[in-house]
C-alpha cells in the first residue's frame, strides 16, 4: 500500500516547533456566567443547544 510522502519525514514540523508554556485559564465567576446565560436566554430569546439560530 503506497504512502503519501516518506515515513522518514514524519513528525518533522512538530519536533522543530518551539515549546511554549500554556497560559492559565480562569473560568468566569458564577455571577458573570449566570448573567451571560440570562442575556442569551431571556433578552436575546435564544434557544439552548447548538442549533440556536433557527
Amino acid at each position: 500500500m503506497p504512502t503519501h510522502g516518506s515515513l522518514s519525514k514524519a513528525g518533522k514540523v512538530r519536533s522543530q516547533t518551539p515549546k511554549i508554556t500554556a497560559q492559565e485559564r480562569t473560568a468566569p465567576s458564577p455571577k458573570t456566567r449566570n448573567r451571560r446565560n440570562y442575556e442569551k436566554r431571556v433578552i436575546l430569546q435564544r434557544k439552548t443547544g447548538q442549533n440556536w439560530m433557527t
